[in-house]
């Protein structure tokens, strides 16, 4: 998954790949290991390079508001594909929307049938304790949606298409 976070003013390009508590993250380039491990509601335990860090999780109609060493910072969430839906290959044929990263289908927005524009949300998986709006890579007909709401996906695992 890919996003942009925008944290005290500064605009970071955020890349998460793995699952299941271990992520390789790259913050504008840089790589960065990470073990989480939930401890609790709103709070995780992460293991960064070695250090182990005990943080608070908020979230908020526009942020996400970590707690980390009695400092609280609110970071802005943008996923990089809502601002720039990745290109089609060629005009023939549907266009498949596979999920990111391993999760859980929160919500459906639209079905089989619905007209729908490029860059307009079709699917929502919670991944990383995060819910990430997935959309249209074209504007078009939703030809097929191919999950449920609660089901479980992995990376990679075809949610919808769009012809």
């Amino acid at each position: 998954m890919i996003f942009d976070a925008t944290v005290e003013g500064r605009t970071i390009r955020v890349e998460v790949r793995g699952g299941d508590g271990r992520y390789s993250l790259s913050l504008d380039g840089s790589p960065l290991e990470v073990d989480l491990v939930p401890a609790g509601r709103h709070f995780a335990s992460l293991l960064v390079g070695g250090e182990s860090h005990e943080v608070g999780i908020e979230k908020g109609q526009a942020a996400v508001v970590i707690h980390l060493r009695g400092a609280a910072v609110s970071v802005l969430l943008a996923e990089a594909s809502r601002s720039a839906p990745a290109p089609v290959r060629g005009t023939h044929g549907p266009a498949r929307l596979t999920a990111p990263m391993p999760g859980r289908v929160v919500r459906v927005l639209e079905a089989p049938g619905a007209e729908v524009a490029a860059g307009q949300g079709l699917v929502v998986i919670e991944a990383m304790k995060m819910e990430n709006e997935l959309v249209s890579p074209r504007a078009g007909r939703v030809l097929e949606v191919a999950v449920l709401e609660g089901q479980a996906v992995e990376a990679g695992a075809l949610l919808a298409l769009v012809g």
